[in-house]
């Protein structure tokens, strides 16, 4: 017969764990949080997006700079379109040229005059600078930038020196961006007049655009450290607050597992109202409660032992007596004390079966509504039939049908009855009335089994509830009773959810009265 309870080997779904379950609890929460975070430092990675725009509405800019300055220029006199060149160029912090039909340079806005930038030397930057553009190179690689050409002014400043740009027409500019030496953007655009008598060229410098992403980048960097250092924090303080408990818990119940010591205490945690405290006080009673059984277990087992060997030495006199005498009538006598050891012996250990099984069985039955009246007059008609209540009447005061409805198992219930009416038959002298009474109370079925026996001492009323207790009446043969039966009885009892207490009779006679609350069907819960 295998065990009442088994550990399942399949997960449930629900708590299956997939890929993670070799991970250990403090590096998912740390893995969960921290990817959170990720999230958070992936916007380091959109603000290439944002330079891409920038970079397209500055290229539209330059175009339409140039489109404009080429159609406008025909409009200025001769010699003002130097002048006018060169503040336009400052106005937009441009660099502009100016190529007749033949691809010279007629006009620069750079010649004798400040430039509005400067190519900047990077070998002669400072180290910061140096880091910087090492970590532009970084990103521009993470996010798959384009690849820019560099930015080299001509040795030969002619129209044909600008490939890309000599596609310009008058009625649709051309632009291209390319690095300048300091990883800055230089954006170029050129247009033709609306003659084609001469193309001009504008170029600019945009170093804002790297010092905004640079400074984005910067802060959004900065406030993820910062909450990357917060997050390993808080995650570090959470799985403190959950592994170490289950880890002390873990340890306890690995020592009540190997049964190492003798008293093992689980922390319960009092000041913890989360779910860590709940589990930690519900292992806890549940290791008192473990030791409450294996207790009572052992010491069931030494009464077992003790209460076997009885009969059992009796036995073994008996029939050593018998191998050595030849009396037949003494001979007779010995083997009819054998006879009665081990019916005793059959007795007794019919009910430890019972009693060992009875809480286990209790937790699996299933409870059904029953008529406690109808049972009772059914067993007293059974042991009127069979003539077991010799000398002692019982009386039963009938209560009307379904008062005394309980939830319950039938034939438990019945061995519980049966134990009752049978201590108190036994204990009732000749000639006396054993009095049942079954009724309602407050949502409770209370039955009350009086007899006129010797009662039961204050202080002997909870001892006559222990397994094997051996105070019976001097009229009764030894070993006719196990002293299981009101152990068994009050088993039963706390299995159904009920109570079982002795008191004196309520009527002030001499005598016991055994009363039982059972919720009533209507109230009971399974």
């Amino acid at each position: 017969m295998g065990p009442d309870i088994a550990s399942p080997t399949v997960e449930p779904a629900d708590l299956q764990l997939g890929w993670s379950r070799g991970l250990s609890l403090t590096t998912r929460i740390l893995a969960v949080n921290l990817f959170v975070l990720a999230l958070l430092g992936a916007g380091l990675f959109f603000l290439d997006s944002y330079r891409v725009r920038l970079i397209a509405e500055r290229e539209q800019t330059a175009r339409n700079q140039a489109t404009f300055l080429a159609h406008s220029l025909p409009l200025v006199a001769q010699e003002n379109k130097a002048a006018y060149v060169i503040q336009f160029g400052q106005q937009n912090q441009s660099r502009i040229r100016i190529y007749d039909q033949k691809g010279t340079k007629i006009l620069d806005s750079f010649a004798n005059q400040r430039p509005t930038y400067v190519l900047r030397d990077p070998d002669r930057e400072p180290w910061l600078k140096v880091a910087a553009r090492g970590i532009d190179r970084l990103f521009d690689f993470l996010v798959g930038a384009q690849a820019l050409q560099p930015f080299i002014e001509p040795r030969s400043d002619t129209k044909g020196a600008w490939p890309k740009l000599t596609t310009a027409k008058p009625s649709k500019a051309a632009s291209e961006v390319r690095f300048a030496p300091d990883l800055t953007h230089m954006i170029s655009a050129a247009s033709q007049s609306p003659d084609r008598s001469y193309t001009v060229l504008t170029t600019s410098n945009e170093r804002d655009i790297r010092l905004f992403v640079r400074d984005e980048r910067f802060n959004v960097g900065m406030f993820f450290l910062f909450a990357l250092g917060i997050g390993v924090l808080l995650s570090t303080f959470l799985a403190r607050t959950i592994v170490r408990p289950l880890r002390h818990l873990s340890r306890a119940a690995v020592k009540v597992r190997l049964g190492r010591a003798q008293e093992v205490t689980v922390p319960r945690l009092p000041s913890r109202r989360d779910e860590i405290g709940m589990l930690a006080r519900a292992l806890s009673d549940m290791s008192i409660a473990l030791r409450q059984r294996i207790d009572a277990t052992e010491a069931f087992a030494a009464d077992v032992a003790h209460e076997i060997k009885n009969p059992l030495a009796s036995l073994r006199s008996a029939l050593d007596g018998a191998e050595r005498i030849d009396d037949p009538k003494l001979r007779k006598q010995l083997m009819d004390v054998a006879k009665a050891d081990v019916q005793r012996m059959d007795r007794l250990i019919s009910d430890i079966s019972d009693a060992s099984r009875v809480d286990s069985q209790l937790a699996k039955a299933k409870f059904e509504p029953i008529d406690l009246g109808d049972m009772i007059e059914q067993l007293l008609q059974a042991r009127e039939d069979r003539a077991s209540d010799k000398n002692v009447t019982i009386a039963f005061a009938r209560p009307r049908r379904s008062i005394a409805t309980v939830m319950g198992e039938d034939f438990r219930l019945e061995r519980m009855l049966t134990n009752l009416i049978d201590n108190a038959v036994s204990f009732s002298p000749r000639g006396s009335v054993v009095e049942i009474s079954a009724t309602l109370a407050d949502a409770e079925v209370i039955i009350r089994i009086s007899d006129e026996g010797p009662g039961v001492p204050a202080q002997e009323r909870e001892a006559i509830f222990r397994r094997f207790h051996s105070e019976r009446p001097a009229s009764e043969n030894f070993g006719k009773h196990s002293g299981l039966g009101l152990a068994i009885a009050r088993t039963i009892i706390e299995g159904h959810h009920g109570r079982i207490m002795v008191r004196d009779r309520v009527d002030g006679k001499d005598g016991a009265c055994f009363e039982i609350a059972l919720p009533c069907a209507k109230t009971a819960k399974r």
